[in-house]
């Protein structure tokens, strides 16, 4: 007879943010003035204020030329300071060697040509690290390295700062909303801050109206609006309409903020990630939904399951073609359901708004998004696929035609050619009839890979927004690899010249470095192994344009 194994179920807090967070800690932060004035009374018993302080926070110190966030990182927590002075770099911006970036730079026609007869025999050479203008510096435990200012005196009289101090709070919006940090921001003097991860701000903001209120009025004041005026629905409209518009908004998030993490294992297991239900089929809509960040799928029930129509990422609009439809006072009830892929972050614009100030003003009814279901099953059976396996969420995505491509590896030697003779993909990966989508970096639109870097070494172009990894300030310590749902990041030993590992002389481990594809960020015709296929079987793809899916069927 099987013997029977028990295990305790894991909880929220298994793995507190900040480990060696102790009761005494815990107590001296109860006193901190924004901890004190929320009332712990209004927190359930099971997410007790003590417990969120305790396992959502930990204490971060900061020396002098410690960079807290840079512009354009993911994050995933916001930061109070409780002692110290901070500076924001408002203008210009720093360079990017300066806070970790790669200088991408298009090679000449003859660097490129001499790729030809450089490239090394040995796999994943590494030279000397330069000098530039910052450095990598251990941190404490809790913080991990750190990129480093060189001069600050220097940063200071070259550009335009501003000051924060005690009780200061930033990073909350990029937080929560899943956007890119719009500033960097360094320590001027020893600094103590108190960094919150996502889930207690999450918290904070459900269970304490003065957080709720400060969140929310700041992500109104600096980002609502702009959102507001790049939709098409409130083009037109007087700063007085658009701000009574912003303020009838309702925010609203779906879905775990780190998906991956589930996502990545339900992948290898072979099961279903559940789908939290955002709107419901046959429900009245009580407004229009906005995408802000992350995806959703739009489904339709068929028999007792459902089919995919399509799906919805930062921008679009979901609920608008009923609410059109049900203007002159009939009820018309929602034709599909709406499901975050994920994580989603919505703004929900309540119907009297649109009422008033978008209806009258549109010139044709909104196209129905059931419309979608007259198409044929197989028509849809490539979109179903794609949202299943979130390919949904590459911009670039390696995609190869079985039918044409005969295995004879050009791709892959291409690559290898224009990286040093090191490929940066695996030519396999996931398949849909005849199409397979290789393990090679998509780039994607929601790039949680940057999340959690120390150094910032991972980071988008700035010209082409292509996903990059900056050798030189990359420490190895495998953050992006673990958080990448597609695998489509590895880490490599490194050698020198003569072949030999690189080892690190107080540990004697291999020195790793991570690698993946950058698009050929460098070389002037692009991606080498879209040039080198004989048969065109091999193309870059946008999982977020209905060509693509047109193509596979």
């Amino acid at each position: 007879m099987a013997s029977v194994a028990f295990m305790a179920r894991p909880q929220r807090w298994d793995a507190p943010f900040g480990p060696a967070m102790t009761d005494a800690d815990v107590a001296r932060l109860m006193t901190l003035p924004e901890i004190a004035a929320i009332k712990a009374d209004n927190f359930p018993a099971h997410t007790p204020l003590a417990d969120i302080v305790k396992n959502d926070t930990r204490l971060v110190r900061y020396e002098p030329g410690d960079i807290v966030v840079r512009e354009g990182d993911y994050g995933n927590s916001a930061f109070l300071v409780i002692s110290g002075k901070l500076r924001v770099v408002l203008a210009p911006d720093l360079p990017r060697a300066t806070i970790g970036r790669q200088e991408s730079r298009r090679k000449g026609f003859f660097e490129a040509l001499a790729q030809v007869w450089t490239n090394r025999v040995m796999p994943e050479v590494r030279g000397a690290v330069r000098q530039t203008s910052q450095q990598v510096r251990a941190g404490d435990d809790l913080a991990g390295s750190r990129v480093v200012l060189q001069d600050v005196p220097a940063v200071l009289s070259r550009h335009k700062t501003a000051e924060l101090g005690a009780s200061a709070l930033f990073g909350e919006l990029a937080a929560l909303g899943r956007v890119p940090r719009t500033a960097t921001i360094f320590a001027e003097e020893p600094a103590e801050l108190l960094e919150i991860r996502w889930q207690g701000l999450r918290e904070l903001r459900k269970y304490d109206m003065g957080w709720r209120r400060l969140i929310d009025e700041r992500y109104r004041e600096n980002t609502l609006k702009v959102a507001l005026r790049e939709s098409s629905l409130f083009q037109g409209l007087s700063e007085t309409e658009l701000q009574e518009v912003a303020d009838a908004v309702l925010f609203e998030t779906y879905g775990g903020f780190d998906w991956n993490v589930s996502f990545k294992r339900m992948r290898e297991q072979g099961s279903v990630a559940q789908e939290p239900v955002i709107a419901r089929e046959g429900e009245y809509p009580d407004g229009v939904l906005m995408v802000r960040a992350g995806f959703a799928r739009v489904a339709v029930k068929i028999g007792n399951g459902q089919r995919t129509l399509t799906y919805l990422g930062a921008g679009d609009l979901y609920g608008i073609d009923e609410l059109w439809a049900a203007r002159n006072g009939s009820e018309v009830s929602l034709q599909t359901s709406l499901s975050a892929l994920g994580y989603v972050d919505v703004l929900r614009v309540p119907a009297p708004v649109l009422e008033r100030f978008v209806f009258p003003k549109m010139q044709a009814p909104p196209r129905p998004l059931i419309e979608m279901a007259a198409r044929p099953l197989s028509a849809d059976a490539p979109m179903e696929w794609a949202v299943e396996q979130r390919f949904i969420n590459g911009t670039k995505a390696m995609l190869i035609d079985l039918s044409l491509c005969v295995r004879c590896d050009d791709c892959v030697r291409a690559c290898a050619s224009t990286h040093g003779g090191n490929p940066r993909f695996i030519r396999h990966g996931r398949t849909f009839d005849h199409w397979m989508v290789t393990n090679a970096c998509m780039h994607c639109a929601d790039p949680v890979c940057m999340i959690g870097c120390p150094t910032g070494a991972i980071h988008r172009s700035i010209g082409s927004g292509t996903v990059v990894i900056n050798d030189e300030t990359c420490i190895g310590c495998g953050t992006c690899a673990g958080s990448c749902p597609y695998h489509n990041i590895r880490m490599v030993e490194t050698r020198d010249g003569d072949g030999k590992l690189l080892r690190d002389p107080d540990s004697q481990r291999p020195i790793v470095k991570a690698t993946k594809c950058d698009l050929c960020e460098t070389s002037p015709g692009g991606p080498a192994c879209v040039r080198a296929c004989p048969h065109d079987a091999l193309r870059r793809v946008d999982f977020r344009s209905e060509s693509t899916f047109r193509s596979v069927r």
